[in-house]
């Protein structure tokens, strides 16, 4: 499973989705001046790097049926 290409770019995009949001929280955290400037922009990314994961998972398990 590891050597499949397709499964490897739904892992990268599950990462880049909780480095996303663990960005996202540690600047609400914080708060201040980045939280304020950058907040909305960073859970935007979110929820499309979170629509494209999901599309991969769904393309994965598809192809991996049969198709």
């Amino acid at each position: 499973m590891f050597r499949d290409p397709l499964f490897l770019v739904v892992v990268v995009a599950v990462a880049a989705v909780a480095i996303i949001l663990l960005t996202g929280i540690g600047g609400f955290a914080r708060g201040g001046d980045f939280n304020k400037k950058h907040a909305n922009r960073i859970m935007r990314w979110r929820i499309y790097a979170q629509a494209l994961a999901i599309a991969l998972i769904l393309l994965f398990v598809w192809i991996r049926r049969g198709g």
